[in-house]
């Protein structure tokens, strides 16, 4: 997305992160505290970081994105527990009790805590500030594109699911059920995620990741013996 080749990798990400005594701090916070989940982890974080920041273009400050980045996921109940719908709720708390012991002032702690609580997608909001419809478009994009099939089959096996209806994938004889089977999650939300996404250029990349998902559910129907069409 963005034009600058140097400013499409993680390294990016990194540099700016080293060159900030604070963000070191809780980069350093982040890589000892964010889940395991593979979904939600620190490598998660950095890639949300990364596509946000391309996201900006430059018109938000890097550090806040970063930060925010960094944070939305520093609490991440079970995908089962009561407390998942709370989760960005609960990030977004501790974000405020962190952020000023790493140089943030209180105005950019608000802005930076409201953007992690509004971002969720469970929560349904639609954040009120720059930063936070950056946020959302951005943990949005991990859910779609090569990434976001790796999470989805990740998750689905995770919760005790199979990887797909063995006579018929495509649900043509029966409801969707992505509980049960980690493909349908594919047409019950990850192809509706593009038409929710707040920024131009979240929604264009959102389109292009769905159109990667796309071919793979079509090469994946002709090795099941399955065709969609």
């Amino acid at each position: 997305m963005q034009e600058t080749s140097d400013r499409t990798s993680i390294n990016w990400v990194r540099n700016i992160i080293i060159e900030d005594e604070g963000l070191r701090a809780l980069d350093k916070y982040a890589q000892e505290n964010l889940s395991s989940d593979p979904g939600h982890d620190y490598a998660h974080a950095l890639r949300v970081a990364l596509c946000a920041l391309e996201i900006a273009g430059g018109v938000i400050e890097p550090r806040a994105v970063i930060a925010a980045a960094l944070l939305h996921d520093i609490v991440n109940p079970p995908k089962n527990s009561p407390l998942r719908k709370r989760a960005s709720e609960l990030s977004a708390e501790k974000a405020k009790a962190l952020l000023p012991t790493y140089g943030f002032d209180t105005l950019g702690v608000e802005k930076i805590a409201a953007a992690i609580r509004d971002h969720s997608y469970s929560r349904g909001a639609i954040p009120e500030s720059l930063l936070g419809q950056i946020l959302q478009d951005a943990d949005r994009l991990e859910a779609l594109g090569a990434v976001g099939i790796m999470r989805c089959v990740a998750t689905g096996v995770q919760m005790g699911g199979e990887l797909f209806h063995s006579t018929d994938p495509w649900a043509r004889d029966r409801e969707l059920d992505e509980k049960k089977f980690a493909v349908d999650h594919f047409f019950t939300k990850l192809f509706k995620l593009p038409h929710s996404m707040q920024t131009k250029k979240g929604r264009d990349e959102a389109l292009r990741r769905v159109e990667v998902m796309q071919r793979f559910l079509d090469d994946l129907g002709q090795e099941l013996g399955h065709n969609r069409e």
